[in-house]
């Protein structure tokens, strides 16, 4: 699985982790996080991320 980065604030989301403070479960793919899904550090949306 790709992790993809905040590019304003460098936040990694990391599918295999996912991200439990968005109770958003391990395992879930990029692609099927919400659209309204935002980082959680800076609040910059999924437009904003680049895979790495």
């Amino acid at each position: 699985m790709m992790k993809y980065e905040c590019t304003a604030c460098g936040c990694i989301y990391d599918p295999e982790k996912g991200h439990a403070a968005s109770s958003i479960a391990p395992g879930t793919d990029w692609e099927d996080l919400p659209e309204e899904w935002v980082c959680p550090v800076c609040g910059l949306g999924k437009d904003g991320f680049e895979p790495i």
